[in-house]
């Protein structure tokens, strides 16, 4: 992507065996998402009924797509350029008013969220193609493609947002379920047709990199509500154990994800012929599951530090063994599509938490939590132990 004419510029320089680095201005861009993470998980802690639970998947998928397409443009064009940076910057601020709308997205302020989103990812998208010089037109295409299929889902999160109710609901699953649909589709428009494999490539350690530090984020973002939830209650022997146990499952989830997948994630997608159509499904797609699992343990978490003994109640359960599952489905399909194999440790971790659930009611959270976290390091062990020479292949 060498840099040709001054608009041109604005794009990352990639030589031979180079690696473009995760910049300081996408590091700060993503604090912003440590805060919408949040706000994500105490959405569903005081909002766990089943249509709350739409509710926030809803809220989850946006804001995990609004910072997989940055991530994606930022792949392209250079953040260390001025330009670029201001960009981020806005985005920054429109991230802020998303992530701060979100507790209320489905009340009263669910038009400032719904603009806040169009806004953001409109404008960057525009921004892009503005930034594409004319010569490159397999770019230009793609952009336009992309900021159609965008313009298109904006309309239905601001009708959304003027709407009320069940109408604001169901069109905001149209604009989520039309946007996630639209790279499987390939953004597809008429007269351009779809966007092509060479037109999606990416600079493949840089892509891995970006979407690793978002499970650092919801990682970290688990443990310092644990930590701040662990200060305000008074010691026992109960929520002691149940924060050793946030814990050390925070650590097995990171030792799962970055102890061997990460890394082979990122070199197999650099030597990768087709890295985007790589990028779109393991770092698109399947890492939204990763992420949604750690944030829906982040929730159990909080549950047990309060309330470690008694009965676990049907919120418990689905958020204390259903966060690991969601973790480890997202995980084996990771590491399926860049190693072209299930990993057997995942797999068993999967079943083991499946027969968990069928004795969860008669266990209490403190001991419901310390389970879910053995079967963890089980995962954890298992893999460290047994797959080190198939994942050097």
């Amino acid at each position: 992507m060498a840099a040709e004419n001054p608009r041109g510029a604005m794009f990352r320089v990639i030589g031979p065996n180079q690696h473009s680095r995760v910049t300081n201005a996408e590091l700060f861009f993503d604090l912003v998402f440590v805060f919408a993470v949040t706000q994500v998980s105490h959405t569903l802690l005081h909002h766990f009924t089943p249509l709350g639970a739409v509710h926030v998947a809803v809220l989850f998928l946006a804001v995990w797509w609004v910072w997989v397409y940055t991530a994606w443009v930022t792949n392209w064009l250079n953040p260390e350029l001025t330009p670029v940076r201001i960009l981020l910057f806005a985005m920054m601020l429109g991230g802020l008013v998303l992530s701060t709308t979100i507790p209320t997205a489905f009340e009263g302020r669910g038009l400032w969220f719904a603009i806040a989103y169009a806004t953001m990812q409109v404008g960057r998208t525009a921004f892009w193609l503005f930034a594409t010089p004319h010569h490159r037109t397999a770019v230009r295409h793609n952009a336009i493609r992309i900021l159609t299929w965008l313009s298109i889902s904006a309309v239905l999160w601001i009708a959304g947002g003027l709407a009320e109710g069940d109408t604001r609901l169901w069109l905001w699953i149209a604009a989520v379920t039309w946007e996630y649909i639209s790279p499987a589709a390939r953004f597809w428009v008429p007269k351009l047709g779809f966007s092509s494999v060479e037109a999606w490539a990416v600079e493949g350690a840089h892509m891995a990199e970006r979407c690793s530090l978002f499970v650092i984020i919801a990682l970290g973002e688990a443990i310092v509500v644990n930590g701040a939830t662990f200060a305000e209650l008074t010691w026992t022997a109960d929520n002691i154990l149940a924060f050793v146990s946030a814990l050390v499952g925070a650590i097995a989830m990171w030792w799962v994800y970055f102890h061997k997948g990460a890394e082979a994630g990122s070199q197999r997608i650099s030597k990768s012929t087709e890295s985007g159509r790589l990028a779109r499904l393991a770092y698109t797609y399947l890492h939204m599951p990763i992420v949604a699992g750690i944030i829906l343990t982040a929730v159990s978490d909080e549950l047990v530090l309060k309330h470690p003994t008694g009965h676990s109640d049907l919120r418990t359960i689905v958020s204390t063994i259903g966060g690991p599952m969601v973790f480890l489905v997202g995980t084996i399909l990771f590491k399926h599509a860049i190693r072209g194999f299930l990993q057997l440790s995942h797999g068993v971790g999967i079943i083991l938490l499946l027969v968990l659930s069928w004795f969860a009611s008669e266990l209490s959270p403190l001991w419901l939590s310390v389970a879910t976290t053995v079967i963890m390091i089980v995962v954890a062990v298992w893999e460290s132990v047994s797959l080190g020479a198939a994942t050097e292949e």
